[in-house]
């Protein structure tokens, strides 16, 4: 189950021992998922050998948590897996600044995944195509009978598609199977339905199949958030509605150049998959399947553009919104063996796939809405530098003590943060 408050204050000035030991209470977490997060290398050698080929160790990223989100009337602590600073304090911000709207709210689709069955060398490319459709009940249910505990848990083979496609290398038909795969992400059960009917389908259209592997682009499998933000809760100060409208129609200025410009779409949509990736790979799903679906889906029909979309209500409220493809799972994958992945998923009190995609997805929308309220009030670099600060120490040579010396005097220095600056703060204080 969800927790009963995201709102944690102060829990930032916690040290990381103290987090870890109140997200566990807050969450009822064991000790072994404790553990996970306190080992540097959660992830076991032996473990680390059967993921996959000619391992000889295992990397680590930080693992953050996003507070504040209400998603659907029910509170989530967001586990995020990233380098980057400011990324996991943005999100938090902006998800605290719709609170008084409900936080966020979902409508996804229901968790159905395309596998495509490509046929080449067929005489007649219409007459092929007809075949196949005429057949669809039977080649339904010989996908269902491949993965019979699927249909068990109310998933399964829902539909067969065909249509014609002009290549280089001639006519082709293009068959797709839309399988509701359930908690899963699906890959396994698709590619293996596919493969399956494969030889029919070259019975039916007198053809070749070359290719017969699941699609990215889940367009049927979409999730949907949205929230409300008001001119209050824009503002600086959370009681200058006057500012807050100001602010609403810079994002909103912002938004629109992104939305019609792809050189500034693609920065955009990177700031909504900088919490989207790490959401993904801290709950051990397939991160890279997810940002390419969510690329293609922003240049489907159309050309590339922005992710979300944002407008102004009536009543001078800011509107956001994401639809986005979401092939996410809880059943099989790194989830059911990665160790670390399952204790952030406990975190979540995550009950189905679904669950984890509108966090997913109400993630994106937070993070995009702290980049563009960022870049139409003080710059994207003003408080991405006060948070990068001690990396950019530590990288200075700075050790020990010296770390938060040089970071406490450049702060208090009010100078723009730069190198420069800090490798310079880091004499002066090694000459005092």
């Amino acid at each position: 189950m969800p927790v009963d408050n995201s709102r944690l204050k102060g829990f930032y000035k916690l040290s990381v021992s103290e987090r870890r030991e109140m997200l566990a209470s807050i969450a009822g977490l064991d000790s072994s998922m404790v553990d996970a997060w306190a080992s540097s290398g959660e992830l076991d050698e032996e473990t680390a050998d059967r993921m996959i080929e000619n391992v000889i160790g295992t990397y680590s990223l930080p693992i953050g948590v996003a507070t504040n989100f209400i998603i659907d009337g029910e509170h989530y602590l967001i586990p995020f897996v990233v380098e980057e600073a400011s990324v996991v304090a943005a999100a938090s911000n902006m998800a605290k600044r719709c609170q008084a709207s409900g936080g966020f709210r979902s409508d996804n689709d229901e968790p159905v995944m395309i596998g495509q069955i490509q046929v080449v060398g067929c005489g007649d490319v219409e007459a092929a195509r007809d075949s196949i459709l005429s057949a669809s009940e039977e080649l339904i249910a010989a996908c269902n009978d491949v993965d019979p505990i699927l249909v068990k848990f109310g998933g399964g083979c829902r539909n067969i598609e065909a249509r014609i496609i002009e290549t280089g290398s001639g006519p082709m038909v293009i068959v797709h199977i839309l399988v509701d795969c359930r908690d899963a992400m699906g890959a396994n059960a698709v590619n293996t339905m596919a493969e399956t009917i494969a030889p029919r389908i070259e019975e039916l259209s007198s053809g070749t199949v070359i290719l017969r592997i699941i699609s990215n682009l889940a367009v049927h499998r979409l999730a949907r958030v949205s929230a409300t933000f008001t001119p209050e809760e824009m503002s600086d100060s959370g009681d200058d509605p006057g500012r807050g409208s100001d602010v609403i129609d810079g994002v909103i200025q912002a938004y629109h150049f992104a939305a019609a410009d792809p050189f500034r779409a693609t920065t955009h949509n990177k700031g909504i998959m900088n919490a989207i990736s790490p959401v993904a790979i801290a709950c051990g799903q397939d991160w890279r399947a997810i940002e390419s679906g969510a690329h293609s889906y922003a240049a489907y029909g159309r050309e590339y553009g922005s992710m979300t979309h944002w407008e102004k209500d009536t009543d001078g409220n800011l509107i956001g919104s994401i639809e986005i493809p979401m092939a996410v799972g809880l059943v099989g994958g790194a989830v059911r063996i990665h160790p670390g992945a399952q204790a952030n998923v406990a975190l979540l009190g995550l009950r189905t796939a679904n669950d984890l995609a509108k966090v997913m997805a109400a993630a994106g929308l937070a993070q995009n809405l702290g980049a563009l309220r960022a870049l139409a009030t003080v710059g994207i670099q003003a408080g991405h530098m006060k948070l990068h600060l001690m990396n950019m120490v530590a990288a200075s040579g700075a050790e020990g003590s010296e770390i938060e010396a040089v970071a406490k005097k450049v702060r208090e220095s009010g100078e723009r943060i730069t190198m420069a600056v800090v490798e310079r703060t880091l004499s002066e204080i090694r000459g005092e």
